[in-house]
C-alpha cells in the first residue's frame, strides 16, 4: 500500500483481499485511502464457548505445561520473566515481569478463527474414537489393531466424522475432504469523511452467496463499482477472439455485412439466410420485404389500362359482328374463324390481369397456361385462314377438283387440333414441373416473390409453339401475297404477321435481359401480348368495321363484285394461268354467267376455284377480303 502511495496511484486499484489479511490492522493502519473500497473474504467463525474465560485466567505459574507461554507473556506485557532464556524477542526488554500482570479483556484480543482450531481438534478426536470403537471393540487403551495407526486407515474415519462443535455449529467434511464453506464478505469503507472501518456486506454459506449491494461503496459518495477489465465489450456487429491463454481478454472483429452476432457463441458470427439481412442491432436477421409486380404500381396500371382498352374494343367488334352477322362482309370474312380469332384476342388482353396478381401456386398455373394458350388460339385461327386461301388458289391453278377441308366445320376442326397441341404441351409441362410461387434472390438484398417459370427461360416452353405458328403463318402470308386484290385479306394477314414478328424480335432479348428484374420481365411480357393482340385486331378487323359502320351501302352482295372484271365484257379466257383469268372465272361463276375457255387448264382452274369458293356458307364465304374494304 505504501508503494501505491509513493507512486501517486491512490484510487487506481480496487483490492480483493484473501482471508490472510482481511480485517487486519497491519494492512489498513496508515493506509486507509489506499485500502478504501477493498472487498475481502473472511472465514465465518463463532466464539468457542468457555475459551475466553479459560485463557484470561491463565498465568505462567498455572500454565507450566505450555513451553511457549512464557514467550507469549513476555511479548504481551513487554517484560523479561525471571530466569527465562534470552531470545531475539526479549533481549530488549528492561522491565522484569511480576505477579501483578494479568490478562483481561482490555489488554487481550482474540483471533476470530479459533473455531477452526477447535473443530480440527474435535474432528481428530471423533475419528480416533470411532476407529477405536470399531477396531478394539470397546477395550480400553490401544489394541493390537491400532498398533501402529495407519494414516490411510485413520483418514477413512476422519472423512466420516460429524459432530456439533464447541462454537455450536455442525461440522462435517464434504466429498472433497473440505470442511463447511462459510465465509463473511467484508468491505473496507469510509463511513464518514476521515473515518474508515471494516463492515460485513454479505456471506457465503452452503453454496449460496448473499450480498448487500447497498452497503458497498468504493469511494465516499460513489457507490458504483469501478471498471476493471482486460478488454472492453465488443460493439454491435462484432464477435470476440480470445487471447491465447487468457479467458478474460479478447480482440473484437467485425462481422461481415450480412452476418449477426451468434446468439450462443460470442466468438462467432452467424450468416443470415437468403431473404434476410441483419437488423440495426446486428443481433437478429429481419425478413426483406417481398417485391413483386403489385397491381397498384405504375407499370401494372399501364399494362392493365392497355389491356382494358383492348378488351372494350374487342367486345365492341364482337358486338358489331354479332349485330351484322348475316351481312356479306361478315359472312365473307369467315364468321366461325373470326369469332375464334376474337376470342383469342380477348384472352390475350385478359392474361395481363393474371400476370399482375400476387404470385401464388394457382396464379402461377393460370399464367403458365394462359400466356401460351391465348397466342395459340389467335395464330391457330390465322394459320387456318391463310392455309385455306393458299390451298384454294393453288388448287385452282392445277385442277378443277374442289379442295378438301375448306368447310367451316373443317376449319374449326383444324383450328381446334392446332390449339389442342398447345393444351397438351401445357398439360405435360404442368405435370412434370408443377407451377410454384417461389422467392427469388437476384442479389443479397433482394427478395422477389415470383413464379418459378419467370426465373429462367422455361416460359419459352409456353411460347415455343405459338412462335412456330407465327413463323408458319408468316410464310403463308408471303406465299399468298400476290393473289387477286378482291381477296386481299391475305395482305392484311401478312402485315399482321410482319408486325408481330417485329414485336416478338424485340421481346425475346428484352425477356432474357431482365432476368434479375422479374417485375420488368413480367411487364414486358404483358405489353408484348397486348401489342400483338392489338396489331391483329387493328389489321384484320378495322377494314371490315370501316365497311360496316362508315359505308354500309357497300355491305351488299353487288358490291362484293370487283368492278375491274365484268363477265359480259370478258371474251374467252386465253390459255394462261394468270390470276386475272382465275378472278374472271370466280366472278362469272358468282354472276351465274357461262364461262368460256379455250384451254383445258383454264377451265379446270376456274371450276376448282368456283367449287372451292362456293363451298362455304354461300358464294361470299370464300372472299376473305375485298378490294372495297379499303375504299374510302
Amino acid at each position: 500500500m505504501r508503494a501505491v502511495r509513493r507512486n501517486n496511484a491512490t484510487g487506481s486499484f480496487s483490492w480483493i483481499g484473501s482471508d490472510g489479511w482481511s480485517a487486519r490492522n497491519l494492512v489498513s493502519d496508515g493506509n486507509e485511502p489506499e485500502v478504501e473500497g477493498t472487498l475481502s473474504v473472511q472465514p465465518q467463525a463463532n466464539p468457542v464457548r468457555g475459551f475466553e474465560e479459560y485463557f484470561l485466567n491463565l498465568t505462567v505459574e498455572s500454565n507450566r505445561r505450555n513451553p511457549w507461554f512464557v514467550e507469549f507473556w513476555e511479548g504481551h506485557f513487554h517484560c523479561r520473566y525471571p530466569n527465562s532464556s534470552l531470545t531475539p524477542y526479549n533481549k530488549d526488554y528492561k522491565k522484569e515481569c511480576d505477579i501483578t500482570e494479568r490478562l483481561h479483556r482490555d489488554n487481550t484480543a482474540f483471533e476470530g478463527q479459533l473455531q477452526f482450531v477447535s473443530d480440527a481438534v474435535m474432528a481428530f478426536a471423533h475419528a480416533f474414537r470411532d476407529m477405536h470403537h470399531e477396531l478394539c471393540k470397546g477395550r480400553a487403551g490401544l489394541c493390537d489393531a491400532m498398533k501402529p495407526i495407519k494414516g490411510t486407515e485413520l483418514l477413512k474415519y476422519l472423512r466420516k466424522v460429524t459432530f456439533k462443535g464447541l462454537s455450536g455449529d455442525n461440522f462435517r467434511f464434504d466429498p472433497n475432504g473440505d470442511g463447511p464453506a462459510r465465509y463473511n464478505i467484508i468491505h473496507f469503507k469510509q463511513t464518514s469523511p476521515g473515518k474508515f472501518q471494516w463492515i460485513k456486506v454479505g456471506e457465503y454459506m452452503e453454496g449460496e452467496l448473499r450480498l448487500n449491494m447497498s452497503e458497498i461503496q468504493f469511494k465516499l459518495g460513489h457507490p458504483q463499482p469501478p471498471e476493471s477489465v482486460c478488454s472492453l465489450p465488443c460493439d454491435v456487429g462484432q464477435a470476440k477472439k480470445f487471447v491465447e491463454g487468457e479467458s478474460c481478454c479478447w480482440h473484437c472483429f467485425n462481422c461481415t455485412q450480412y452476418q449477426i452476432q451468434h446468439p450462443v457463441d460470442e466468438t462467432q458470427c452467424l450468416t443470415c439466410r437468403e431473404g434476410t439481412v441483419p437488423d440495426a442491432s446486428r443481433v437478429t436477421c429481419r425478413e426483406i420485404p417481398e417485391v413483386f409486380l403489385r397491381p397498384e404500381s405504375g407499370p401494372a396500371i399501364g399494362a392493365m389500362s392497355l389491356s382494358s382498352t383492348g378488351i372494350l374494343i374487342t367486345l365492341f367488334v364482337c358486338g358489331v359482328f354479332v349485330r351484322h352477322n348475316d351481312t356479306p362482309v361478315v359472312r365473307a370474312s369467315g364468321r366461325e374463324l373470326s369469332y375464334v380469332l376474337l376470342t383469342g384476342i380477348l384472352l390475350c388482353y385478359c392474361v395481363t390481369f393474371a400476370l399482375v396478381l400476387r404470385p401464388t401456386d394457382v396464379v402461377c398455373g393460370i399464367q403458365r397456361f394462359g400466356a401460351g394458350f391465348c397466342f395459340t388460339v389467335v395464330y391457330a385461327a390465322l394459320l387456318t385462314k391463310t392455309n385455306r386461301i393458299a390451298r384454294i388458289f393453288n388448287a385452282g391453278k392445277r385442277t378443277a377438283k374442289r379442295p378438301s377441308f375448306i368447310s367451316p366445320r373443317s376449319q374449326l376442326f383444324i383450328c381446334s387440333g392446332l390449339v389442342g397441341v398447345q393444351v397438351l404441351i401445357n398439360g405435360v409441362w404442368i405435370l412434370v414441373s408443377p407451377p410454384r410461387a417461389v422467392h427469388h434472390y437476384p442479389t443479397r438484398e433482394d427478395n422477389h416473390l415470383v413464379c418459378s417459370s419467370h426465373i429462367d427461360a422455361s416460359y419459352m416452353i409456353a411460347f415455343g409453339y405459338p412462335i412456330l405458328l407465327i413463323i408458319v403463318c408468316t410464310i403463308y402470308a408471303v406465299l399468298t401475297r400476290k393473289i387477286p386484290e378482291a381477296f386481299n385479306e391475305s395482305k392484311h394477314i401478312g402485315f399482321t404477321m410482319y408486325t408481330t414478328c417485329v414485336i416478338w424480335l424485340a421481346f425475346v432479348p428484352l425477356y432474357f435481359g431482365t432476368g434479375n428484374h422479374v417485375p420488368l420481365r413480367i411487364t414486358s411480357m404483358s405489353v408484348t401480348i397486348s401489342l400483338s393482340a392489338s396489331v391483329t385486331l387493328a389489321c384484320l378487323f378495322s377494314p371490315k368495321l370501316y365497311i360496316i359502320l362508315v359505308h354500309p351501302e357497300r355491305n351488299v352482295r353487288q358490291s362484293m363484285m370487283p368492278v375491274r372484271y365484268n363477265a359480259t365484257k370478258s371474251p374467252a379466257v386465253t390459255g394462261t394461268t394468270q390470276t386475272g383469268s382465275m378472278m374472271a372465272a370466280v366472278i362469272c361463276n358468282q354472276q351465274k354467267q357461262p364461262f368460256h375457255s379455250t384451254g383445258p387448264q383454264q377451265s379446270g382452274s376456274s371450276q376448282g376455284l368456283d367449287s372451292g369458293l362456293q363451298s362455304d356458307d354461300g358464294p361470299f364465304h370464300g372472299l376473305f377480303g375485298l378490294q372495297n374494304f379499303a375504299a374510302p
